[in-house]
């Protein structure tokens, strides 16, 4: 995980190494995610996520495109 303080300076690390801008998203969403993928972590029944449902949780934070595909 990197962490860059504006678009612009992601831009210019990922340009000249060939990379394109699908795996990145903004530190708000990363927060999101987080939350959302352990807040019942450590609940007696916790089970991991399936990939339906993990791409469903991208889906509904607004992660798409070919990085986010589990399939």
């Amino acid at each position: 995980m990197l962490l860059f303080r504006s678009e612009e300076h992601r831009d210019r690390w990922r340009e000249p190494r060939g990379l394109g801008a699908d795996g990145t998203m903004p530190l708000a969403t990363m927060w999101e995610l987080a939350h959302a993928w352990y807040h019942d972590r450590l609940d007696p029944a916790w089970r991991r996520k399936t990939a339906d449902e993990a791409e469903a949780l991208f889906t509904q934070l607004g992660l798409t495109g070919q990085f986010w595909r589990l399939r």
